[in-house]
């Protein structure tokens, strides 16, 4: 129930902050299953697949999946939360400021980039 719990929090994540920033949800996805929930780079890379196939191309997917690399039962659950996080960022998104909304972004991406840059 847990795993349920943080998948969804994960995909809403990755949906408000598609929706908010205009990014990929993988940007968001991949370092919240290696931190939150201790997958390997590659399954982490693997199961955001599983979570974006309708947006993304489904041979790169079928490539992970064939060497094991993926985790369906949380891709799925974090593609259903991304939908219904997308809506609601992209919403958010254009109440904002395009300032604040620039400086924001550019936080994100600071972050996120250092928090990739020292690991664990």
């Amino acid at each position: 129930m847990e795993d349920l719990i943080i998948y969804l929090l994960i995909g809403a994540a990755a949906g408000i902050l598609s929706g908010l920033f205009g990014i990929g949800g993988g940007v968001i996805i991949i370092p919240a299953l290696v931190v939150l929930q201790g997958f390997s780079q590659i399954k982490a890379q693997g199961t955001s697949l599983v979570a974006l196939l309708p947006p993304v191309g489904i041979l790169a997917f079928l490539e992970y999946y064939k060497r094991g690399n993926t985790d369906l039962y949380a891709g799925i659950i974090i593609c259903v939360a991304m939908v219904i996080g997308a809506k609601f960022g992209a919403q958010f998104a254009n109440m904002l400021p395009v300032d604040v909304l620039r400086k924001a972004f550019g936080i994100f991406v600071i972050l996120i980039g250092i928090k990739t840059f020292l690991g664990k």
